[in-house]
Order: C-alpha cells, then structure tokens, then sequence
C-alpha cells in the first residue's frame, strides 16, 4: 500500500516549519508546568541567603566582639552539646566578626547526606544554635527543603526526572521559538503572542544557560555529560587525601556537592582537638587565603586532613590543601587557576546557576530570568486557551507531528530521524519523552473528531 499524501493547505507553513510548530506545541502544554513548578521555585532558591539570615540569625550571628577563643575550644564547646562519642565532619571557622563557628557532626538517624550542626560564639565559645544541615555545604533547613522540591518535588530519585524533563526540553522550547519567531516575524500577530515572543528572545540566553546547567546535575543527562568530560579530561581536580602522594593530584571532584548530598564516611572521633588550629595554620601559610574555609577530618585512619575554601562569591576562592596531621605539612593542593577551562566554567555555571557567583547582583539576575520563564508559560497557556481546539465538522485540523513527518522529503525525514536518536541518547528523559508525544500524537490523530482552532470560526 502506497504511503498517504499529505496535502498542504494554501499560505500552510513549510512541512520543518510545521513540524517545529507542533513540537513546540507540544513542549508548552505537556511540559510548561514542570518548567513552571521549576521557576518558582527556583526564584525562591535564589532568595533563601536572606530568608535564612532572618529566619536563623539566632544560629548565624552574635552580638559578641572581641578576640576568638582557639578553634580547639569552640570545637570542644560543640562537643559538649552533643556528646563525647559524636564524630566530627567539618568545622567552618567563623568567616566575620558578628559571625558564629558551624561544628558538624555525623549523627544516626538523619541520613547519609544529612550532619548535625552546632553553631558556636567564636569569643564566649556560647552555643547559639543547633540544626540539622544537608550535603557537603551544609545548607540550612529551609534551603534544604526548597532545593529538594527543585529538584525533585520532594519524592527522591524519581522525582528528579520532573527537572530532567524540564531542562530537557527548555532549550529545545526556546531555540525553536526564536526559529519560528524568525520564519513567521512578517505576519501579522496579536499583542499577547508578540509580548510571548519578544520576551522569549530578551531572555534566550539565560534560559539556554539553565537548560545546560541544570542537565550537568541531572540524573541522566548529567550522568552522560560527566562521562563525556572524564574522556576529555574535563574533570574538576580535587585534593589527595592520601599520605606520601605528590604535591597535586587531578582527582575528579563532584562540582555539584554543595547542591546535594553526598554519604559521609565514619569519621574517628578525635581526640586532640588542636589540630583544627595547627592545620588551618598550615593551610594559610599554603596561601589558604579565603576567610570562609571548611576543614574536614580525615575519612579513615592515615588519611590527611583537607581544608578548602568555600566563598562561591567568587570563583577564584575554592582551592584547597590536604593536611598531614603527623608532620602538618601540605601534601596536596588544588589551585582554581590551574583548572582546566572547561572546569572553570562548570564550576562558574553551577554557581550562577544557584545565584552564588557574585553574591546580590547574581541573585537579582535569576529571579529576573526565572520570573520571566514563568509569565512565558503563563502566556503560552493562556495562547492556547484562546486558539484552543473546538469540534467543528467539515474543517481541517491542524497538522500533527506524525502528519508533519510524512510531509517531509526522504532526505528531511532521515536527517529529523538521526537528530532524534542522537538527542534521544545524550539526553535520555527527553527522547522518552518524544516518543510519547509521537505516541499521543499518532493516537489522538486516529481517535478525534475533526477540529480547528478557535479563530478559523470567524
């Protein structure tokens, strides 16, 4: 049986165009609200630094000045509150005046990702609070819980497929906008589909940004892109722990650490206590210089000392230096200007990604993106509202993706074909995804009755 002709009505977009048209489509109403749920709340991420510095200041800050007790006292103090077996994870020194000192502690019973935190007065070694913080960065509980409903609605792994879903397809949606802003800019429009437009090119480049950033931490995508920069030796370096190694080691590091946990080993429990202060002084005169560091424990037994710069404010201030507890000397270091260009910018992308590369002003920037992600939604939907399908006999219905197909030439169908296979691997949750619109597609194609759009009324 002969394939069947799809014909063409009068001033009908070319076979690509309609195809595109359609795909974007379908990428607004299937997938807008995962990209809606996923831009407010990250613009609600964005604001957490002072939402948490009013929610926790009791916890963050003292009223205390003067000179701060040793680092060996205030860990001791902490101890205290929580017991002589608890194991130490990090402590991070207070970075300011007016500042406290976080003690983290491993504790049963909040998870391998999560430490309890003792937040100590550096000058009158006073416990001023005591929370439970999550991952490597020991973000605060209301972060924590707004960064877990970013990434994954609170249901886990399997949530983490809905921020797939949406970084999957959001470059997609936003490419495929500006080509058909492009293909149709001549004709005539209404107010809302132009505001739709203009605002979608205004905000292009950021929203290809989030696209690529938030597929790195993805649970697919991501775990293709870091195989694909281990093979090109992209990885971001970190430390050697281990004793007798040489001085730099480029051991690939998790870039995403302080955006999730992260299992925590069983750390001894440490019994001279003045080592924080003798490896945080050798880790200055290393040119450690950042006043916000983490100095963590050895993992294991004959295992060195790390401590590492934590200021995501700026991008030059994460190297970091392992410490032999035994003679206190460097054994390793990693410098951020000895990175390789393509960790420099994963590193720089995950931080403006979160809004914590220039501190306010990059802050500022997202909300503004992500709030206007969200009105493009908005919009959209109330487009379609407006164009919606109704039932109406003897009129044509727009085309599909799988008519769109057929009317495209051999050469055409092979090159969308290869596109969609290669795509579909590299980013797994949106090529399942494109064979259920092409599923629901050829489905509802058999099963509805004819319809046109609203205005086709008139």
């Amino acid at each position: 049986m002969s394939e069947p002709v799809v014909k063409t009505a009068p001033g009908a977009p070319g076979p690509l165009l309609a195809l595109l048209k359609r795909l974007h489509f379908y990428v607004g109403l299937l997938v807008g609200p995962f990209l809606l749920v996923a831009a407010l709340s990250g613009v609600l991420y964005a604001l957490t630094p002072q939402l948490e510095n009013q929610l926790y200041d009791q916890a963050l800050h003292t009223a205390s000045r003067g000179p701060a007790l040793s680092l060996a006292t205030q860990v001791a103090a902490a101890q205290a509150a929580v017991g002589p077996t608890a194991r130490v994870a990090a402590l991070r020194p207070a970075p300011n005046e007016g500042d406290t000192t976080r003690v983290m502690f491993n504790q049963p019973g909040l998870g391998a990702s999560a430490n309890r935190a003792i937040f100590i007065d550096p000058v009158t070694a006073q416990v001023r609070g005591d929370l439970p913080v999550y991952g490597t960065s020991g973000v605060l509980p209301l972060r924590t819980w707004i960064d877990q409903f970013h990434r994954g609605l609170l249901l886990g792994e399997v949530g983490r497929l809905y921020s797939e879903l949406a970084a999957s397809w959001l470059w997609v949606a936003a490419l495929g906008g500006v080509a058909l802003w492009v293909a149709q800019r001549r004709r005539k429009a209404s107010a809302l589909r132009r505001w739709h437009a203009t605002t979608g090119l205004w905000l292009l480049v950021g929203l290809l940004f989030f696209s690529a950033t938030g597929l790195t931490w993805s649970q697919w995508a991501g775990g293709n892109i870091g195989v694909l920069r281990g093979w090109w030796g992209w990885s971001t370096p970190s430390v050697s722990t281990e004793l007798g190694q040489p001085m730099t080691m480029n051991m690939p590091m998790d870039e995403h650490a302080q955006h999730h946990g992260m299992k925590m080993a069983a750390l001894p429990v440490l019994t001279d206590l003045a080592l924080f202060d003798q490896v945080l002084a050798s880790a200055r005169a290393a040119d450690i210089r950042s006043p916000k560091v983490e100095i963590a424990p050895p993992a294991a037994a004959g295992k060195a000392w790390t401590v590492t710069e934590i200021d995501r404010r700026w991008p030059t201030h994460v190297d970091a230096a392992a410490i032999d507890p035994g003679s206190l000397k460097v054994v390793s270091t990693v410098r951020f200007a000895d990175y390789p260009l393509a960790a420099k910018l994963t590193r720089w992308g995950i931080d403006a990604h979160m809004g914590a590369l220039f501190g306010v002003a990059n802050q500022v920037v997202l909300v503004v993106f992500a709030s206007g992600l969200a009105v493009m939604v908005v919009w959209g939907y109330v487009l379609w509202w407006r164009r919606r399908p109704i039932l109406v006999i003897g009129k044509t219905r727009p085309q599909g993706l799988v008519a769109a197909c057929r009317a495209l030439s051999p050469a055409q169908r092979i090159g969308v074909l290869a596109v969609a296979i290669a795509l579909g691997l590299a980013l797994p949750v949106l090529g399942g995804s494109l064979v259920l619109f092409v599923a629901w597609d050829a489905l509802a194609g058999r099963t509805r009755s004819q319809w046109a759009p609203i205005e086709e009324r008139y």
